[in-house]
């Protein structure tokens, strides 16, 4: 399980995920933005398909004998391949300079996005670098801690009024009737996880318009404000804004996932953004550590010091609260990259020419991106993720309503 699910699946997963992103933002130089955010939108919808996917094969193939997870991972290495590799067959790469049809590059230049290349060798001497890389990983730890007891802090927070028992603690409920409430805590981390997804989408396409900057001062003010409120929400016992409160920072945390590859395109320019991007994600990683270890480290604590379950988490929301603000301060020191890291003319002509020899057997061109691009074979391509997506979306909705 390390080695295949952990350290070649982890290879693949980096593999799979930074192709696609770094050669979207060169095929859409007008909307990095929106690009990116499909693009991590598919990435964390992957999830909300291949958990119930995951369900229904290990139902189909458990025997008396077996409980069906090899049968189910194979299957799904199987479906994986396909669709990875008709993915792959329809890969397109952008010439160098590539513009889209009917698009005009705006004339006044924007000062927080560059015209130029930064070396990835030099990519991380910079300031910004380290800048973008604290904002992202503080951005993400908040977030991330939170998925991960989503459904144990439902249950502990409201416990006996998810079935119509309010004032019934979780220490007293029936086996039974925890049970039961596990069922509908799962449907809120289902709600979170859509509301990341869409988040990605829509957070990363609004930065294509108040720019990538402004778009984390949003995430980092509206974060702080929620998370400050979500203790008092939880003692005057509203559901609604209390799961509305962290359906709001999920989607904040996939949408500064999903804006940062364009924040590194307007800082460093697009010729080496993949590369750059992948060193980045370090912060990512990061973040997965510290966000668990503080979320669990705080309640074990506080739950061995005999504070009441309903209260297990306040403290941790004020601490995440002051991540952020920490992540707001690190975001306003970014300001454009200094000239002496521009790569020179020569230098970019020269890596642009490396670049054509080894895209010389790869088609170029339009492919319908531009004004008026959407065809039949582009709807074809909709559907073929957008199906299985609804399908997943669909499961999320009908565990999440039980929770009101």
């Amino acid at each position: 399980m390390w080695l295949g699910a952990g350290v070649i699946g982890g290879v693949g997963l980096g593999l799979g995920y930074i192709s696609p992103v770094s050669t979207l933002i060169k095929w859409f130089p007008d909307h990095r933005g929106m690009a990116t955010g499909f693009a991590i939108a598919g990435f964390g919808g992957g999830a909300m398909i291949g958990a119930p996917l995951a369900n229904l094969l290990i139902n189909y193939f458990k025997t008396p004998t077996s409980v069906g997870v090899w049968e189910t991972f194979a299957a799904m290495g199987a479906i994986y391949f396909v669709f990875m590799t008709i993915g792959a067959f329809a890969y397109r790469v952008t010439p160098a300079g590539w513009q889209p049809e009917g698009w005009t590059p705006p004339v006044k230049a924007n000062a927080m996005i560059s015209q130029h290349n930064v070396h990835l060798k030099d990519a991380h001497k910079t300031p910004q670098f380290w800048l973008i890389w604290w904002v992202l990983c503080l951005n993400v730890s908040a977030g991330i801690g939170v998925i991960g007891m989503a459904s144990p802090m439902l249950q502990e927070i409201f416990a006996g009024s998810l079935i119509g028992q309010p004032g019934v603690t979780f220490n007293a409920l029936s086996a039974e009737q925890k049970v039961a409430i596990a069922g509908i805590a799962a449907g809120f981390a289902g709600l979170i996880s859509l509301f990341n997804i869409g988040g990605r989408v829509f957070w990363a396409s609004l930065s294509d318009y108040i720019g990538r900057k402004n778009t984390y001062y949003c995430f980092f003010l509206i974060g702080i404000a929620l998370y400050a409120i979500t203790p008092w929400a939880a003692g005057i016992g509203s559901k609604l804004l209390f799961v509305g409160s962290f359906c709001i920072i999920l989607s904040m945390y996939g949408g500064g996932f999903a804006t940062v590859p364009a924040y590194l395109a307007d800082m460093f320019g697009t010729q080496l953004v993949g590369a750059i991007h992948g060193r980045l994600l370090t912060a990512w990683a990061t973040a997965g550590i510290i966000g668990p270890v503080v979320v669990n480290y705080i309640r074990e604590f506080q739950l061995a010091a005999g504070v009441p379950r309903d209260h297990l988490y306040d403290t941790t929301m004020y601490i995440l609260a002051g991540m952020l603000v920490i992540g707001f301060i690190c975001n306003y020191m970014i300001k454009p990259v200094d000239p002496k890291w521009y790569m020179s003319a020569d230098e970019a002509t020269r890596l642009q020419a490396a670049n054509a020899k080894s895209d010389a057997a790869v088609q170029h061109g339009s492919f319908g991106i531009g004004r008026g691009g959407f065809d039949a074979k582009a709807a074809l391509f909709w559907a073929f993720g957008g199906i299985p997506l609804a399908w997943g979306v669909w499961k999320t909705l009908e565990s999440a309503i039980k929770i009101f």
